[in-house]
């Protein structure tokens, strides 16, 4: 479900932190990067360790582990929120904050578990900055769960 909200920004602000306090983080121990193939090579060019498939009117895009020959590493990482927590904003919220922050552009590409509150994102960045997004998340993190 998606949460519609009339609020103000610092009430945005508030609520959002609260959301990274209590979101489930999980970060990937290796890179990932984006891998593609044709339309007509589906199912069998799916990787089984592809955490996430999308594809365009020409081809499919897997992100898989990185190896050679593939474009640029990234960093992963993924949110669980709660079930019932009005995560609605989430992205957009903390992708500026990566911006402005650390100069950072991210990715995300979200799924649906209804057994662990819903939306799940799976975020990425620039392998070369992946720690100090990681240390910036945390720290907004902790913020998010004093009070």
């Amino acid at each position: 479900m998606v949460d519609i909200s009339h609020e103000t920004v610092e009430e945005t602000d508030t609520r959002l932190h609260h959301v990274i306090g209590a979101a489930q983080i999980k970060v990937y121990e290796r890179s990932y990067a984006f891998s593609q193939f044709p339309l007509e090579q589906f199912p069998a060019a799916v990787q089984p360790d592809a955490l996430a498939l999308v594809r365009d009117d020409e081809t499919w895009s897997q992100l898989v582990p990185h190896r050679d020959g593939l474009a640029e590493p990234y960093t992963i990482f993924r949110f669980h929120f709660p079930t019932g927590l009005d995560n609605s904003g989430f992205v957009g919220w903390l992708a500026t904050h990566l911006k402005r922050s650390l100069g950072t552009g991210v990715f995300v590409v979200c799924g649906q578990n209804d057994d662990r509150g819903g939306i799940f994102d799976y975020w990425g960045c620039p392998a070369r900055i992946g720690d100090a997004v990681l240390a910036e998340i945390r720290m907004i993190g902790r913020r998010g769960t004093v009070g």
